[in-house]
């Protein structure tokens, strides 16, 4: 091959692998997040090893380093997001079992069975993986309105243990302020008293003055 042909060939190769790479991280970017079998784009129930060689010949086909689309980093951290997902038991497990409802439901709304030939068509598959973004998407709502509630009744439990505090704070310095004002009132008293006493001698001595 002549050098200027090999230049022709290595530029369109070059073009070629640059739309790959724009064309992944473009549907890594559009894929539905909660949806790490769609990020990753596999199907759910493979075998954790696939998982990870998924994600190894996707990380490096979009690499941040490796690019220059400006959306490759977004794209590169929601595919480590993805994979993180997957690995976790507790994550997967219930990723499985939404993707499980959807298909349930699925069946239940067109009156199916579990061997009705509906569920090997591709229409089935394109409704069953709108259904799995739907039940995601309700399973995330409750999530966070379990937290809004959680956190509203820990903020409701907090202000009452601030109220408490406040309350026995309140009583310590009361309780001090009467302790260190004790000598004070006791000599007001006894000033009081004699006073008292002082104020009745003087009566009872006019009283017998006038007697006399």
């Amino acid at each position: 091959m002549a050098d200027e042909d090999q230049d022709i060939f290595d530029s369109l190769e070059r073009e070629a692998s640059d739309f790959a790479k724009d064309a992944e991280i473009d549907r890594i970017c559009k894929a539905f997040t909660l949806d790490a079998y769609a990020v990753l784009d596999i199907q759910p129930g493979v075998p954790e090893k696939d998982i990870k060689i998924q994600y190894r010949k996707k990380s490096l086909l979009i690499h941040p380093d490796k690019t220059k689309n400006p959306a490759a980093p977004d794209a590169f951290d929601k595919l480590k997001k993805a994979q993180t997902a997957l690995l976790d038991e507790k994550q997967r497990t219930y990723l499985d079992e939404c993707i499980a409802d959807a298909r349930r439901l699925l069946i239940r709304e067109h009156k199916w069975t579990v061997d009705s030939p509906e569920l090997q068509t591709d229409q089935f598959k394109k409704e069953w993986r709108q259904k799995t973004v739907t039940v995601l998407l309700e399973e995330e709502a409750r999530r966070r309105r379990q937290i809004k509630a959680r956190m509203q009744e820990e903020g409701r439990e907090q202000r009452k243990e601030d109220e408490e505090i406040e309350a026995r704070k309140r009583k310590r310095d009361h309780e001090k302020k009467w302790e260190d004002t004790r000598d004070e009132r006791i000599g007001s008293w006894r000033d009081w008293q004699k006073g008292r006493k002082g104020g009745d001698e003087k009566k009872k001595k006019k009283k017998m003055k006038v007697l006399g």
